[in-house]
């Protein structure tokens, strides 16, 4: 039986036929990418040829039979999607992108693998700014994930958008993986939340080539893949003969794409470095093959062995009309959204400006405009900030790593994102339309789904996740790889302190805010009470290229009269000034408070005069003009300054010449005992500050160094 597909534009076509007709080219064309990919490797002696070649008739049978797409528009917003997670095996994709007829992807790009070139179009790992191009997968596994995140994508604007007859969301996702993927454990993750969540709009293809970097599978490995696939809700296809059965690919893709209720998993036997001296072999991995090897392959497949990068007419007609069939897809699909929008104007017009990631122009105007006086923990602000937005601008799906009730992420009336049919025991149900999503216990999941949820097309989607800021050591790969791929996620961090208490060290994160403040183009925003917190929402919204964590308190915190919501996005701010200051005392989130407590004893009983700043974003302040930052700090006018923070202080020698900080892991103590364990206390810290002005005077050297008290 044929396994009809379904197409942009409503109508069914099989693929097989199309198989059968040019199967008298196949071999031919397989021939050619594989030594074309032998070439690549050998003119700069390096590079991953081995899996590229054993996936070559999967690519066939993706790029050139099954997956909608169109070259000439990359960009097409209803284009399936594919994810390489062996993004080693990269000129697999780039090969392809150039055969089938990416702009961009020239034949001298095809040829600068491994070059010297800056401007390459083909690095060692596929990067999301080139065309052709989903995500970033570098690190084994978070391309799974991401995958997950892009077919989620798909099930909530389709379930948000579709209407009967107007499927103007309906893409396919298509990840291929190698076996190293999975024994990943955030693959592992996804594919458990996948399966879980019935998405059938995604296919998975397995390398099974049964080598690693090590050497075979089985020295590591002797699990049964396929039942773990089943076991975690997936359909699996098997391919005996992938290097060669292209049209075997083909009705095992079309299957998958026609499933109705579970995502698809397609088992797909090969031989990594097909008939090279070194196939089957841990060698073939990642290593060129050598002149007299690919000069023996391509006397074995009838080819002059002086010729190189060799692709001959036949090659190139195989694949010519896949730009013309891509801008039919487009044009139909075009035809089909101008037909919607003058069916549904309304929702035409909210769909156009989620394509466009575009935002409401009241979305600040949801924001409370003032807060309760009485202390309040910042992730409870954080929770009266967002709910209202959240509520009512679709392009926000949050989620939480099974901490709903802790980290305040809810909004009155919110939908599940759930299979419709689920019925839980909790009755906690849901829908696709629905942007409230349970990722169970799965940090690392969580935050590189979100990575594919950001990257269906720029900031139509804005993630959010959730979780105690200790766990997202567990996501912090996930998190790098939203912020290397310049993708808007905005992470909700709660319990950010030593003052969260009884949970112990384990939970107090003294180390990793100086890891995420180091991480290049990422927010790290601690705000200090309410009105920060606001501040803290407003540029982590407008910041479209980069993620951001909000770091939030499990604690009750006092509301300062001195803070504003615009000094937020300045990175930090004076809350109080003094011109014949003695000292500046920086204060950072939830131990903002104790400076300004610090400030007002040293006037008081010592007779010093403390100015007092505001540091809620290290990232953000540098991004200011030398002129402010000087004007901030004023280290120039030779007044010293001590923050205090019982993070590590690394770092703040950058902005402060002493600190308050703690270098030891936490201790199990309830909140307000942990922080007098640790000296956090008004008149222990007091008598810090004063006992370093002290030195100061009787030692000037002290000024050049940064001092820890």
């Amino acid at each position: 039986m044929t396994v009809q597909q379904s197409h942009a534009n409503g109508t069914s076509k099989s693929a097989i036929p199309l198989v059968q007709q040019l199967s008298k080219d196949h071999d031919l064309v397989l021939k050619t990418f594989r030594l074309l990919i032998a070439d690549l490797c050998q003119q700069f002696n390096g590079g991953h040829p081995g899996g590229a070649i054993g996936m070559a008739a999967i690519g066939v049978a993706l790029w050139r039979y099954v997956m909608h797409y169109a070259p000439h528009t990359p960009d097409f917003f209803n284009r399936d999607r594919f994810v390489l997670s062996n993004g080693h095996t990269c000129l697999f994709q780039y090969t392809f992108l150039h055969l089938t007829g990416y702009k961009a992807m020239t034949f001298d790009q095809l040829k600068s693998y491994h070059s010297d070139r800056v401007e390459t179009l083909c690095p060692g790992h596929p990067e999301i700014e080139h065309e052709g191009i989903e995500v970033t997968t570098g690190p084994l596994g978070q391309g799974v994930a991401n995958a997950v995140g892009l077919a989620m994508a798909t099930k909530n604007l389709a379930a948000t958008y579709n209407r009967p007859g107007y499927d103007i969301v309906s893409n396919h996702t298509w990840c291929m993986i190698g076996d190293a993927c999975l024994q990943e454990g955030v693959a592992l993750e996804a594919i458990s939340l996948a399966g879980h969540l019935r998405l059938n709009n995604l296919t998975v293809m397995y390398d099974n080539n049964q080598i690693t970097c090590d050497g075979s599978v089985d020295l590591t490995n002797t699990e049964d893949v396929n039942a773990k696939m089943r076991a975690c809700g997936w359909d699996v296809i098997d391919v005996a003969d992938g290097c060669f059965d292209i049209e075997g690919l083909v009705r095992a893709l079309e299957q998958a794409r026609a499933s109705t209720d579970k995502p698809t998993f397609i088992n797909v036997k090969t031989v990594i470095g097909l008939h090279s001296s070194v196939e089957g072999t841990a060698v073939a991995h990642g290593a060129a093959f050598g002149p007299k090897n690919v000069a023996d392959m391509k006397i074995a497949y009838g080819f002059d062995q002086e010729e190189h990068f060799v692709i001959g007419d036949t090659v190139r007609q195989f694949f010519e009309n896949i730009p013309v069939r891509g801008k039919q897809w487009v044009k139909k699909w075009d035809q089909l959204l101008s037909e919607y929008i003058a069916q549904y104007p309304d929702l035409g017009a909210e769909f156009q400006a989620r394509v466009r990631g575009g935002l409401p122009v009241n979305w600040r105007q949801l924001i409370p405009s003032s807060f309760p006086d009485k202390a309040t923990a910042s992730r409870v602000s954080s929770g009266l900030v967002f709910n209202p937005i959240a509520k009512e601008v679709k392009s926000f799906m949050v989620g939480t790593a099974d901490l709903s009730p802790s980290v305040n992420m809810i909004w009155p009336g919110k939908v599940d994102f759930q299979h419709p049919d689920l019925r839980t025991a909790c009755n906690i149900n849901g829908n696709y339309s629905g942007r409230y999503i349970h990722y169970g216990v799965r940090e690392h999941a969580m935050c590189a789904v979100s990575n594919g949820l950001a990257a269906y097309a720029p900031n139509t989607i804005i993630p959010v996740t959730s979780s105690f800021f200790m766990f997202y050591l567990y996501a912090a790969p996930a998190v790098r790889m939203g912020a290397l791929q310049n993708l808007q996620i905005i992470h909700c961090a709660t319990h950010d302190s030593i003052g969260m208490g009884e949970d112990g060290p384990t939970h107090q994160p003294i180390e990793l805010a100086a890891l995420y403040r180091a991480m290049p183009n990422l927010l790290y925003i601690r705000p200090g009470d309410s009105e920060e917190t606001a501040g803290a929402w407003l540029a982590a919204i407008s910041a479209k290229k980069t993620p951001s964590i909000i770091s939030t308190s499990r604690h009750a915190l006092p509301q300062l009269s001195q803070t504003h919501r615009d000094g937020v996005a300045q990175g930090a701010y004076v809350l109080t000034e003094e011109d014949s200051a003695a000292v500046t005392l920086i204060g950072v989130g939830a131990e903002l408070s104790f400076a300004v407590d610090v400030a007002r004893q040293l006037r008081g009983q010592n007779g010093i005069t403390a100015r007092v700043i505001s540091f809620p974003c290290q990232r953000l302040f540098e991004q200011q003009s030398l002129e402010y930052k000087r004007d901030t700090l004023r280290r120039h006018r030779g007044i010293p300054a001590v923050v205090i923070e019982p993070y590590a202080p690394n770092g703040w020698e950058r902005y402060a010449d002493a600190g308050i900080c703690v270098k030891r892991f936490g201790h199990s103590l309830p909140g307000k005992a942990a922080y007098k364990f640790f000296g956090y206390e008004v008149d222990v810290l007091t008598t810090k500050v004063v006992n370093y002005l002290e030195r100061l005077r009787g030692d000037g050297l002290l000024r050049g160094e940064f001092v820890e008290l």
